[in-house]
């Protein structure tokens, strides 16, 4: 694995200002003594001993620019032994896409009770997995420790006993389904073509330790604008159709819609929003209230505002233009006439009839000169597919329309003035940096955007506690083409102290002896073991080898919300005592299991060469 792709693989927390969010339901179903039900939105068999349960759907990033599996199944156990199916119909998702964003997967409501597990069905017979290698998105294949290609792949999830999932009757209880690819995969990009062997891992959490975005997608229901609200049937991803339960979404005088292109807001978009047919496809963005558990959206998109409704759709960042192309890689393409899909090279061919609005500045008046290389957008327009495997899907929006998304970039801090940072240029969202061409971005050739000295406006931002060679990542949009310096605009600027570090350590086909300290006052890797494979530890976005430091770094639980795991052929125990990972490796290693792999993520300190951890993921084999 290069560094590169070590470096995106970092747990990124985003701090954009939408929160996970708790929705009101309508309906009640569910069981309460022994067998399996099925949780819904209607019906009602629990009458007032029922609480409402939403599930989203998350990852930790990894090193690949598309993920998309299906989700066949979730399923919760109760302490009892009933279970609950709470994924009314196979949904397929790009987990590589939800590296800073959660996507509500269902919201059921079910008979109260204490749940300790569950199991999560995932196909990959029709898997669609791209990486980043030589600077162009490439198709890899999945296979398992064995080499043999992966289908339907069952997880079976044990919640920390201290951390159960309680339903309660007239709640909202969340569950986050984090499937980390990070932890879950290991690629080789020297083989043609690239080969991922993965141990699929999910991390289920009651708690998250950090809260992210959250998409809710549905069809519209109804509007009352009284309340200021409007109800949806939930459709996660880029569902078409199905029910996955059924969501209110309030809004605010200062929410902003984008409704079939046309932007306003407050009680005027929803009004827009009323005037639209049940059914109307809707993706809202909001806040959640910790007093009452309501949603209140900032950001509601509908109708063919929405990718895939009645206009194709590509997502993804401009890695090139010119006057009249914008050239997108690692791309995703949600298409109106069939399912979505990921997309190596997407050509947009844009022209003066090219609608261009920015999320967040419903008012604001912007051309095509507005999109420039490292943009997030969405586009819009009529979708072809490519004609072979190595040409480019192409969309033509020359009468459609271009959305400018949030970017987000990150680097090493170069240097700091008034107003000013400057980095040394890592990656633009899930792009590595040596993916993107800056010709034509500056006012000359001679101020072409330099990703080794890439300057962030920052305004008024505060900016006290970075310091030169540190990590950074900025929150913001890229400077209209042809008109850097400065190369990017800064909204949210994010400190090394909020870009966990890790440390990743393979033992090939598994070892008895991994450690040379294992117990609760922290776990000393065995860094002379011979089975070592892989071997790295990156620190403010920066590379090292384990086996060159002076010594084994000691890893230790953190001191905020922890989660660790152990897995072993699809069965994953979660804890959230660091005492308690302890007891369960020792136990695997008594009974001579064989450690194949360790991940951790959290704060390194280089003084005590230590790593205070808030996730750690040990995977193990049988050595028979």
């Amino acid at each position: 694995m290069n560094t590169l792709s070590l470096l995106r693989s970092l747990r990124w927390r985003s701090l954009a200002g939408i929160a996970l969010a708790a929705l009101t339901l309508a309906g009640c179903s569910g069981s309460g003594g022994g067998g399996s039900a099925t949780a819904g939105s209607s019906g009602s068999s629990c009458g007032s001993s029922c609480g409402t349960l939403m599930v989203g759907v998350t990852d930790a990033e990894g090193d690949f620019l598309n993920y998309s599996v299906d989700v066949q199944s979730v399923t919760l156990q109760r302490q009892n032994g009933a279970t609950v199916e709470l994924l009314p119909a196979t949904t397929r998702i790009d987990f590589a896409q939800l590296t800073d964003l959660s996507d509500l997967l269902s919201a059921s409501t079910l008979a109260g009770g204490d749940f300790v597990g569950g199991t999560i069905r995932v196909d990959y017979s029709t898997a669609e997995v791209f990486v980043e290698v030589a600077g162009q998105s490439v198709k890899a294949n999945v296979v398992d420790a064995n080499g043999q290609a992966l289908g339907v792949t069952d997880l079976t999830v044990q919640l920390s006993n201290r951390n159960h999932l309680v339903v309660t009757p007239a709640r909202v209880s969340f569950l986050t389904l984090d499937f980390d690819l990070a932890a879950s995969n290991s690629v080789d990009t020297t083989k043609s073509p690239p080969v991922v062997t993965a141990r699929p891992y999910i991390v289920a959490d009651v708690e998250p330790a950090a809260q992210r975005p959250l998409r809710v997608r549905g069809a519209l229901v109804s509007t009352d604008a009284a309340a200021s609200a409007y109800v949806v049937q939930v459709r996660p991803w880029f569902q078409k159709d199905g029910d996955h339960g059924n969501a209110t979404v309030h809004t605010t005088s200062t929410t902003t819609f984008e409704i079939n292109g046309a932007a306003s807001v407050g009680s005027a978009g929803l009004t827009a929003l009323a005037a639209l047919p049940a059914g109307t496809l809707t993706v809202a963005f909001g806040t959640l209230s910790t007093a009452d558990k309501t949603f209140t959206a900032t950001t509601v998109q509908a109708g063919d505002s929405v990718g895939g409704e009645r206009l194709d759709a590509v997502q993804g960042n401009v890695v090139s233009r010119t006057a009249t192309q914008l050239t997108i890689k690692g791309a995703f393409a949600a298409r109106h006439d069939h399912g979505p899909g990921a997309v190596r090279t997407a050509v947009i061919t844009i022209g003066p009839d090219t609608k261009v609005l920015k999320t967040g500045d419903p008012t604001g008046t912007f051309t095509t000169d507005a999109i420039s290389v490292g943009q997030g957008i969405m586009a819009f327009g009529t979708f072809a597919d490519p004609t072979t495997s190595t040409t480019a899907a192409t969309l033509d929006a020359t009468a459609g329309r271009v959305r400018l998304l949030p970017t987000q970039v990150r680097g090493v801090v170069n240097s700091i003035v008034a107003g000013q940072l400057n980095l040394n240029l890592r990656a633009i969202d899930r792009l590595g940096v040596d993916m993107f061409n800056f010709a034509g971005t500056g006012t000359s050739t001679a101020v072409d955007a330099n990703p080794a000295d890439y300057e962030v406006a920052t305004g008024t931002l505060t900016l006290a506690s970075l310091s030169a060679g540190e990590s950074a990542k900025v929150l913001g949009f890229v400077t209209p083409f042809g008109a850097a310096p400065p190369d990017f605009d800064g909204r949210t600027v994010i400190d090394h102290a909020d870009i966990p570090d890790l440390l990743a350590i393979g033992w090939g086909k598994g070892t008895t002896a991994p450690f040379t300290t294992l117990g609760n006052t922290g776990i000393v890797l065995d860094l002379h073991n011979t089975s070592i494979g892989r071997h790295d530890l990156i620190v403010d976005l920066q590379h090292q080898d384990l086996l060159a430091l002076a010594s084994s770094p000691t890893i230790v639980a953190g001191t905020g919300s922890v989660l660790f795991g152990v897995a072993k052929r699809g069965n994953i125990e979660l804890f959230t005592s660091f005492a308690d990972l302890v007891t369960a490796i020792t136990a695997h290693l008594n009974a001579g299991e064989s450690a194949v792999s360790l991940m951790a993520t959290g704060a390194y300190d280089t003084t005590t060469n230590t790593l205070a951890a808030d996730h750690i993921s040990v995977f193990f084999s049988s050595t028979n």
